[in-house]
C-alpha cells in the first residue's frame, strides 16, 4: 500500500522553526521525487518546495525561499522541510507529494501520492 505520512506540524512562534517529515512506504523511493505543498482555507494547495529531478536546484516558492530547505534521507524514506524564520502567512496545512522522476512541474495536479497533511500554526 502506497502511503505518506507527514509529522512535525505544530504550534510555534513567528521566528520560530520547525521541520517537517514526510515518510514513504509501498513504493520504490528512488523511482520518485517528494515535494512539500500548502494549503489554506479558501485558496488552492500551492508548491513549496519540490527536489530537482537532476541534483540541480530545488524549486522553492518566492515567499519561503531563503528561509525553507526541502532535504531527502534516502536510507530513511524520508524527505525534510526544514522551515525557519517563520511567519504567520505560513500558516496552512502542509503536505508531501510523490511524483515519477522525470517530472519537474512543482505543481500538484503533477503529483500522484499525497498525505494526510499536517498543520502548522505560526502565532503569537
Amino acid at each position: 500500500e502506497v502511503q505518506l505520512v507527514e509529522s512535525g506540524g505544530g504550534l510555534v512562534q513567528p521566528g520560530g522553526s520547525l521541520r517537517l517529515s514526510c515518510a514513504a512506504s509501498g513504493f520504490r523511493f528512488v523511482d520518485y521525487n517528494i515535494g512539500w505543498f500548502r494549503q489554506v482555507p479558501g485558496k488552492e494547495r500551492e508548491g513549496v518546495s519540490c527536489p530537482s529531478s537532476t541534483g540541480g536546484t530545488a524549486y522553492y516558492a518566492g515567499s519561503v525561499k531563503g528561509r525553507f530547505t526541502i532535504s531527502t534521507d534516502n536510507a530513511k524514506d524520508t524527505v525534510y522541510l526544514q522551515m525557519n524564520s517563520l511567519k504567520p502567512e505560513d500558516t496552512a496545512v502542509y503536505y508531501c507529494a510523490a511524483q515519477r522522476v522525470g517530472t519537474s512541474t512543482c505543481h500538484p495536479a503533477w503529483f500522484d501520492y499525497w498525505g494526510q497533511g499536517t498543520q502548522v500554526t505560526v502565532s503569537s
